[in-house]
C-alpha cells in the first residue's frame, strides 16, 4: 500500500460519509433560502465545543460533544421561532446574527485559554487527516439513522422546503417540522465540525446543492449530481493537498469553488434556455 493511500484512505472515506448526508440536506437548505443556516449552526456547535473545552471536557470527548449538541439544539429552536412569514425581518438576518455572536464568543473564550489560536484554526478547517476508522464508523451509523428519519419524514420536509404556504394550507404543524429539520441538521453538523471544520461543512452542504440546481430540477438527479461533485472535490482536494503539502480542508474548499465556477461558466453551453 503506497504512502498516499495509507495517509488518505480514512480521510477520503470520511469525506464520502460526509458528502452522502450533507449533499441531501443542502438541497433543503437552498430550497428554503436559508443558505447560511448551516454555517451558523456549525459555528454554534463549535461554540459549544469551546465551552466544553473551557469546562475541562477536552475538544473531542463525549463531554465536548454533549455541549456542542446542546448548543446546536438551542440554535435549532431559535431558527424555528425566527421563521415567520408575517414578519418583515428576513430569517437570514437572525441566522447571521447568531453566527456573528457565536464566532465572537468563541474567540473571546479561546483568547483566554492556552493554544487558543490553534483551536480557532481547527474550528474553521478541521483536521481530516487525523480521522480514525472509529470516527468514520460512528459518523456513518449516525448519518444513516438521520437519513432513515428523513426518508420517513420526506413528504412534510420536502413540501415545507419547496412550498411553505401550501404546507400551511394543508394544516401541517410547520414549526414542529421545522424544529425536527433543524435539530437533525444540527446533529449532523455537530458530528461533522470536529472532523471537517465550519468552512468545509458549509462547502459540503451548499456547493453540491447549488451546482446541481444549475443543471436539473428533479430531486433524484440533483442528489446524484451533488454526490458526484462532492466525491470529485474530495478526491481532487486531497490529491492536491498531498502533492503540495497543503492543509486538506482548505484544499477541498478551494476545489469546490473552482469546480462550481467551471460549472457556472459551462452552463450556457450545456443547458438550453
Amino acid at each position: 500500500m503506497s504512502e498516499a493511500v495509507q495517509i488518505l484512505l480514512w480521510p477520503f472515506l470520511a469525506s464520502l460519509v460526509i458528502t452522502g448526508i450533507h449533499a441531501y440536506l443542502g438541497l433543503h437548505i437552498v430550497e428554503r433560502g436559508v443558505i447560511f443556516v448551516d454555517i451558523s449552526l456549525a459555528q454554534v456547535a463549535a461554540l459549544g465545543a469551546t465551552v466544553g473545552f473551557l469546562c475541562k471536557c477536552g475538544l473531542h470527548g463525549e463531554g465536548a460533544y454533549a455541549f456542542s449538541l446542546a448548543f446546536t439544539l438551542l440554535g435549532a429552536a431559535l431558527f424555528t421561532l425566527s421563521r415567520d412569514k408575517k414578519s418583515n425581518i428576513p430569517q437570514e438576518a437572525f441566522i447571521g446574527i447568531v453566527y456573528a455572536v457565536s464566532a465572537a464568543a468563541a474567540i473571546l473564550i479561546m483568547d483566554r485559554l492556552p493554544e487558543g489560536g490553534e483551536h480557532i484554526k481547527h474550528i474553521l478547517v478541521g483536521n481530516l487527516l487525523a480521522v480514525t476508522p472509529y470516527d468514520v464508523g460512528k459518523m456513518a451509523v449516525l448519518y444513516a439513522v438521520i437519513g432513515v428519519l428523513h426518508w420517513l419524514w420526506r413528504r412534510p420536509f420536502m413540501l415545507i422546503s419547496t412550498d411553505h404556504d401550501e404546507a400551511v394550507r394543508r394544516g401541517l404543524r410547520v414549526r414542529g417540522w421545522d424544529f425536527l429539520f433543524y435539530a437533525t441538521l444540527g446533529v449532523v453538523v455537530t458530528a461533522s465540525v470536529p472532523v471537517a471544520g465550519v468552512l468545509l461543512v458549509f462547502s459540503y452542504l451548499v456547493v453540491p446543492a447549488v451546482a446541481a440546481m444549475l443543471y436539473t430540477h428533479r430531486v433524484g438527479h440533483r442528489l446524484a449530481f451533488g454526490w458526484t461533485l462532492g466525491v470529485a472535490a474530495s478526491a481532487l482536494g486531497m490529491a492536491a493537498s498531498y502533492k503540495y503539502d497543503a492543509p486538506t480542508g482548505a484544499a477541498i474548499i478551494c476545489v469546490f469553488g473552482a469546480l462550481l465556477a467551471l460549472l457556472v461558466l459551462a452552463r450556457p453551453l450545456l443547458v438550453k434556455s
